[in-house]
C-alpha cells in the first residue's frame, strides 16, 4: 500500500508539472534576397539554425514559455515583455527573440526556444544569453558569443569564433580556421580545414584531423590531447 501512494504521489506531481507552463508557437518569415547574414539576438532558451543549400528565405519558428498555468498572465507578460522581430538591415537580417529583463514573480523566467532555417550560403552573428545552440550546414563565417549553454556546429564552411561563458563545445567538419575562447566546459574539435585556436579556462580539450595548425594559448584545468594535426602545434608553457 505505501508503494502505491508514493507511486500516485509522483504521478499526480508529474501532471502537475506538465500544466505548470504556458506555451505559444509563433511563425516569422523574411525574404533573403540581397542578404548574406542573419544577426540573432537571443536570451534564455534554446537555438538551432539550419543551413538549407537553394532557400531564399529566413524561416522562424519561435516557442514561447512562460512558467505560469495561468493563461491571461501568461499574456499578458508576452505582450508586456517579449521582443520577437525579423527584419532587413542593410545587407543583413535581424532576428530579436526574447523576454525582456525584469524581475519575474513566479519561479524559473519565461524562455524563447528558436528554430531557424537561413539559405546555406549566410553567415551568422549570434549573441545568446543561455541555453543550448546547434548550428548545421551553414556557409558562411559564424561568431558566436554565448553567456551559457552548451554549442554543437556541424558542416559549417567559413571561419568560426565562439567566445563562451560556459557550456560543452563541438565542431565538427569546419572548412576554414576554429578560434575559441571558452570559459569552462569540454571542447572537442573534428575535421577542420584550416587551424584551430583555443584558449580555454577549465575542461577536456579533444582536437583532431586539422589541416593545418594547432594553436594553445591556454588550456587551464584539464586534459589535452590532440592528433592528425597536419601542420605545427604550438602550446604555451
Amino acid at each position: 500500500m505505501r508503494s502505491f501512494l508514493i507511486l500516485a504521489m509522483f504521478t499526480a506531481s508529474l501532471a502537475q508539472a506538465a500544466f505548470s507552463e504556458y506555451e505559444e508557437v509563433r511563425d516569422l518569415r523574411l525574404d533573403a534576397a540581397g542578404l548574406a547574414k542573419l544577426n540573432l539576438q537571443a536570451g534564455a532558451g534554446s537555438l538551432e539554425v539550419t543551413g538549407v543549400a537553394g532557400q531564399d528565405e529566413i524561416i522562424v519558428t519561435a516557442t514561447i514559455h512562460v512558467p505560469t498555468a495561468n493563461e491571461d498572465k501568461a499574456r499578458e507578460l508576452i505582450e508586456s515583455r517579449l521582443v520577437l522581430t525579423l527584419q532587413k538591415d542593410g545587407d543583413e537580417a535581424v532576428l530579436r527573440g526574447y523576454f525582456d529583463e525584469g524581475r519575474w514573480s513566479w519561479g524559473d523566467s519565461p524562455s524563447v526556444h528558436l528554430e531557424v532555417q537561413v539559405p546555406a550560403r549566410f553567415g551568422l552573428d549570434v549573441d545568446d544569453g543561455s541555453g543550448s545552440i546547434v548550428v548545421n550546414g551553414v556557409s558562411g563565417d559564424i561568431d558566436i558569443d554565448d553567456g551559457s549553454g552548451s554549442i554543437k556546429m556541424q558542416q559549417v564552411g567559413g571561419t568560426i569564433h565562439i567566445d563562451d561563458g560556459s557550456g560543452s563545445i563541438s565542431v565538427t567538419d569546419a572548412g576554414a580556421d576554429v578560434d575559441i575562447e571558452d570559459g569552462s566546459g569540454s571542447i572537442t574539435v573534428r575535421g577542420v580545414g584550416g587551424s584551430v585556436t583555443v584558449d580555454d579556462g577549465s575542461g577536456s580539450i579533444n582536437v583532431s584531423e586539422v589541416e593545418h595548425d594547432l594553436i594553445i594559448i591556454d588550456d587551464g584545468s584539464g586534459g589535452l590531447n590532440f592528433s592528425e594535426i597536419k601542420g605545427r602545434v604550438e602550446k604555451d608553457s
